[in-house]
């Protein structure tokens, strides 16, 4: 099989797209306004309460009093009720609004935000987060078994999936982290010269894995920026015999590199001594020729020389 065709056999060899539930809901803008023009207006409302209070108690008279503190504490009340929309949005986060169990809308403007009082306002970071996996412990496609973790790279993208689509977000990345890991260590192998392997091909099985883990998550409201494979061995029950499958398989290679060599620097020795008429070799002496040739460039130690004071046939 060429190399141009590893993407090909890597589409065949994955395996359907994750089939998750469509999301119900999605993100919108809430009706939020500037905090600090309300809050203002809440201290102003207090002041005025308090001094309709103090005023009434000052003139006297039962009815001016009761008055004067009932007209007192409901502007006191009204100033509290404004005070209690005032939301302190920091950067990098969100506040994901809820009123009577329904979704309202989300705040995203960062610095002090007024929004409907009785809402119940949830912070959410979309700050850039890791998550590591921890070392799984898995069988290759060709059933070895293999050591394996993984870093992702993700952010909360859509507030209104993440808090209502799941019960804990990020939980759930973790989990469905480790489940796409595991599911892509057992579609390849782990070292393979003829096809896509984890070892061999790291790129493209780190895409193969970020676009898992997207259609995975993304009924959360979650964005994979980047995942990256962090450690990759085989498990050690095995790893000794792996060890030296690989140092024989690169001696051979080896091997195979130095024929290869040996044979054209021979050739190229046969074709110039017959077009500068050197000597003239019959084909027992080429045949012996090749055969010193091949045994000084292909040996693992120094050629020791021999003279030989006769002839070929002697």
């Amino acid at each position: 099989m060429r190399i141009e065709d590893a993407p090909k056999e890597a589409a065949a060899m994955a395996a359907p797209p994750v089939e998750m539930p469509r999301p119900e809901i999605e993100e919108r803008a809430a009706r939020d306004a500037s905090g600090w023009p309300m809050l203002g207006l809440s201290l102003l409302l207090v002041l005025l309460g308090a001094a309709a209070i103090l005023v009434g108690v000052a003139v006297g008279g039962a009815a001016v009093v009761v008055a004067g503190i009932v007209l007192g504490s409901l502007i006191v009340i009204a100033g509290l009720v404004v005070m209690a929309g005032l939301t302190p949005v920091a950067p990098g986060e969100a506040r994901v609004l809820q009123m009577l169990g329904r979704y309202t809308g989300t705040v995203r403007t960062d610095g002090l935000r007024w929004v409907n009082p009785i809402t119940e306002r949830k912070r959410i970071s979309t700050r850039i987060r890791n998550h590591e996996t921890g070392l799984a412990k898995v069988n290759d496609l060709d059933g070895n078994p293999i050591e394996i973790s993984a870093v992702v790279v993700w952010q909360v993208e859509d507030t209104a999936r993440a808090v209502f689509q799941v019960d804990d977000f990020v939980e759930f990345v973790a989990f469905q982290t480790e489940a796409a890991v595991r599911h892509i260590a057992g579609s390849y192998p782990y070292d393979s010269h003829e096809r896509l392997s984890l070892r061999d091909n790291a790129d493209e099985i780190t895409a193969q894995l970020s676009e898992e883990l997207s259609l995975r998550v993304s009924s959360a409201g979650v964005r994979i920026i980047e995942s990256r494979i962090t450690r990759l061995a085989y498990a050690p029950e095995i790893a000794q015999a792996m060890l030296r499958r690989q140092q024989a398989g690169a001696v051979v290679a080896a091997r195979q590199r130095i024929v290869e060599g040996a044979v054209g620097m021979v050739q190229l020795a046969l074709d110039r001594l017959d077009e500068e008429n050197v000597v003239e070799l019959d084909e027992e002496r080429k045949a012996a020729m090749v055969s010193n040739l091949l045994v000084v460039l292909c040996a693992d130690r120094d050629a020791q020389p021999v003279v030989n004071t006769g002839s070929l046939y002697q």
